[in-house]
């Protein structure tokens, strides 16, 4: 391997690294999330969040998460973000 392809590829090193220690830090909660996103919702965080907030809404909802919405939400938007950060499908690690 050249010079220039270990430059190239350190930072995919890293990337990945830094996806697997997030994995493995996470809750059995975010993990749940996770794994129902990609089986209800076709890996979209835009489907399932407005899905929890039409049941905040009272709205007609599919998603029926125990009693935490609320926190569920949150997690939500924290996965979405390390995932839009990194570039990845965080479920691909689980």
């Amino acid at each position: 391997m050249g010079e220039s392809q270990r430059r190239e590829s350190a930072p995919a090193a890293r990337a990945e690294e830094r996806c697997r220690e997030f994995v493995a830090g996470l809750s059995e909660e975010e993990i749940m999330l996770l794994r129902l996103r990609d089986e209800l919702y076709d890996g979209r965080w835009d489907a399932m969040l407005a899905d929890l907030n039409d049941r905040l809404q009272g709205k007609p909802y599919v998603f029926k998460l125990a009693h935490r919405i609320q926190d569920d939400i949150e997690r939500i938007e924290r996965l979405n973000r390390f995932e839009r950060q990194y570039n990845v499908d965080l479920a691909k690690y689980i």
